[in-house]
């Protein structure tokens, strides 16, 4: 089976956007996210991309069905949670392109597709004359009782492509975990590295 991976901008990255909304809620609701979500809280959540001349949207298609997104913005466009985390910190934010979500559909995984989905954001945000690239993952107690067993964070994999987590930098963003009645908000530790 052979993948497509491409980047979509302008209308073609808006046309995507409700196939990322899928994608989103059903990679999601697995650890460690635990995502319990729908579209109307997706469709709010993915505004931003409608609103930034610079967003991307790096797709990876089986034929014309949208299996994988990774999805990335001008950090200064992206939610203000976000950004906020850097306060303090001497960090430009109109240096840095904020490398959102990378969802892909588990029959998918093991394939490169994670690092093609890098390889074009950064390529993207250089075209931009971004610097830097970051992004966050959320943080869990290594105790927490949803944590399966055996689970491998993807920290080997963002090191082994020059990411580094950044002491102190955590936004905090709120959703719905499964079986939370309401939105809770949520740890996420910032990772960067130079372009």
């Amino acid at each position: 089976m052979t993948i497509r991976v491409a980047p979509l901008t302008g209308p073609a990255l808006q046309a995507a956007l409700d196939d990322v909304a899928r994608l989103r809620i059903a990679v999601f609701r697995d650890w460690p996210y635990l995502y319990d979500g729908d579209l109307d809280y997706e469709r709010r959540y993915l505004e931003g991309y409608h609103n930034s001349p610079g967003a991307v949207v790096v797709g990876a298609f089986d034929g014309d069905r949208l299996v994988g997104a990774a999805t990335g913005t001008p950090m200064e466009d992206h939610a203000a949670e976000f950004g906020a985390a850097f306060a303090g910190q001497g960090v430009d934010l109109s240096a840095i392109f904020y490398c959102a979500e990378s969802v892909l559909l588990p029959d998918y995984r093991g394939r490169g597709i994670g690092h093609a989905f890098f390889d074009k954001r950064e390529a993207h945000a250089r075209a931009l004359g971004r610097t830097q690239a970051a992004f966050c993952a959320v943080m869990r107690p290594e105790d927490h009782p949803a944590r399966p067993p055996g689970y491998r964070p993807l920290d080997a994999f963002w090191r082994g492509r020059g990411y580094a987590p950044l002491p102190g930098v955590v936004a905090r963003f709120g959703w719905k975990d499964l079986g939370e009645a309401a939105e809770s908000d949520k740890p996420l530790q910032f990772w960067m590295r130079a372009l």
